[in-house]
């Protein structure tokens, strides 16, 4: 096993060198011939990187050149990746995973479409290797033997062991150049006498030093192979999960310093994009800052001092996000590559608003004596989550009436206490089965009105005093709620600090028109 590297010369480098470095190392591993865009598809980020580049270059001229746009996708590609190593503190590589036969699933899967090109492409790899494989066994076979196309893949097994290698490992880089001379296995396959079998053995041996322990198994097994051809192709495969952990590993190293340099990063990047298509990027921001500016204080969260807050207005545009139509592709491209985390918390949330209004309803109709009875509420809420997962349709949440009702009149069965009587559990399927409408009053109270507050409580940073006082339905639910809260709050605030410039000169010129005086400064 490798000894873990130390890292006292990045402290020096500027934040360009290190993530030039970090997307260089990603980006040019030989892993398996993969290329970066398949690894941006394993790594999810393909959605966001394909609807991210049409958003940028939606305009463009149709005499823009191949180059250019081939330099706008790197360049989006870099900053993608960059975001999503900074805000994913699970992100790594995974390894291709080979295509399966369940193509009915495929178009169930989010990005159905993309998923089934993807999956394609992976079957076409497939066979693609496959018949390079083949073609290696009948030279192999052949009388007498040609090892030619053998000695290029011992030319590319001796590369990909030298990337493994640090810096310091220089003997056993001049052993490696030594037993895998290049020219010495060519003049021994123009004799006929090549002992592939004792080439791959300290292959091998080398493998077993370089790896993680996790590859230990895997690469004990290559001594049991005896064809050549399979034992050269599970050298590659396993030498490709070597590169992938080696990636891993060196991403893991670096992320401390990537925190520090990552929100100059992203907005340097962003100016490029901003720079290779001038006034195209606007128009999106523009939209849903203006569409929020319209909204004066009416609203019961915000007071009338803050209606024309740039900072109130900013916070309503990111909470507004949480209810983006999912179909809508028209997203703003500053917010873009946190989409799929936004959409999830968007989900969460809608959960928990119909959780806390079927919990209101409840109350209102039961008392709170039923909440009590301990399991109620766990019971009744894993019963909400099971019945809308993926749907919050009339018909769920029919479904889910019938079931709370049932919950009722057992819970209050095991206290002793008096039925529900007829009419109240027909008044509560109907109470229920209304909240799939969105303007339904006791959804708007809890969801637009108690949780929005919360939220804009919680990024304001300061303590909660602007946020209503939770219903006692809230609060069986606040350790969920705030939570989201956080998670969200993350994301708001690294994207505030990266584009904030971007978003000053569209706020200002909405809530400060040309001959208005600014009457009051906001941070």
């Amino acid at each position: 096993m490798i000894p873990p590297p130390t890292f006292p010369v990045w402290k020096n480098l500027t934040l360009l060198q290190v993530w030039s470095v970090v997307i260089a190392v990603i980006v040019f591993r030989p892993i398996q011939g993969v290329s970066v865009i398949e690894l941006l598809a394993q790594w999810q980020l393909h959605l966001s990187v394909g609807v991210c580049v049409l958003s940028v270059v939606s305009g463009s001229p149709p005499t823009a050149s191949l180059s250019s746009l081939m330099e706008l996708e790197s360049c989006v590609s870099n900053l993608s990746l960059a975001h999503e190593i900074v805000m994913n503190t699970d992100f790594c590589l995974k390894p291709r995973s080979p295509p399966t036969g369940r193509q009915e699933k495929l178009s169930n899967t989010t990005g159905g479409k993309l998923v089934i090109l993807v999956y394609l492409e992976g079957k076409a790899i497939e066979i693609v290797h496959q018949a390079f494989w083949d073609s290696l066994r009948e030279h192999l076979n052949s009388e007498p033997p040609n090892y030619n196309p053998a000695v290029v893949l011992l030319q590319d097994v001796k590369s990909m062991l030298q990337s493994l290698l640090l810096p310091g490992q220089v003997r056993l880089r001049s052993q490696m150049d030594e037993v895998l001379d290049m020219e010495l296995i060519q003049q021994e396959v123009d004799h006929g006498v090549l002992d592939l079998h004792k080439r791959a053995g300290y292959i091998i041996s080398t493998m077993a030093a370089l790896c993680a322990p996790v590859r230990d198994p895997e690469v004990r097994a290559l001594r049991d192979l005896k064809d050549p051809v399979e034992l050269l192709r599970e050298i590659f495969r396993i030498l490709g999960l070597m590169n992938t952990d080696m990636v891993n590993f060196t991403i893991h190293n670096f992320r401390p310093y990537l925190l520090q340099q990552a929100v100059q990063y992203e907005r340097a990047k962003f100016q490029q994009i901003l720079d290779k298509q001038p006034g195209e990027c606007e128009g999106r921001r523009l939209s849903v800052f203006k569409s929020l500016t319209c909204a004066r204080p009416d609203s019961p969260s915000i007071d009338s001092q803050d209606a024309v807050s740039a900072t109130t207005v900013l916070h309503r545009a990111y909470i507004h996000l949480l209810h983006w139509d999912l179909q809508d592709q028209k997203y703003p491209e500053t917010v873009l590559m946190d989409r799929a985390r936004l959409d999830a918390l968007g989900q969460q949330l809608q959960v928990l608003v119909l959780e806390a209004a079927v919990l209101l309803l409840i109350q209102a109709q039961c008392g709170s004596a039923v909440f009590s009875l301990q399991g109620f509420v766990g019971k009744l809420r894993r019963s909400v989550t099971a019945l809308l997962e993926g749907s919050h349709t009339r018909g769920a949440l029919l479904g889910l009436g019938e079931t709370a009702v049932q919950q009722v009149k057992e819970a209050l069965s095991g206290l002793g206490g008096a039925a529900l009587p007829r009419d109240n559990q027909d008044l509560l399927r109907g109470q229920i089965s209304d909240l799939w409408k969105h303007n339904n009053p006791v959804r708007t109270l809890i969801g637009q009105d108690t949780i929005q507050g919360f939220l804009q409580a919680m990024l304001q940073g300061g303590p909660a005093k602007r946020s209503p006082e939770l219903v006692p339905a809230l609060r069986l639910v606040s350790a969920e709620l705030a939570e989201l809260g956080t998670a969200f709050g993350r994301i708001v605030h690294f994207n505030r600090t990266v584009f904030g410039p971007f978003y000053a000169p569209i706020l200002r010129k909405l809530l400060f028109p040309p001959g208005e005086r600014k009457v009051r400064s906001d941070k």
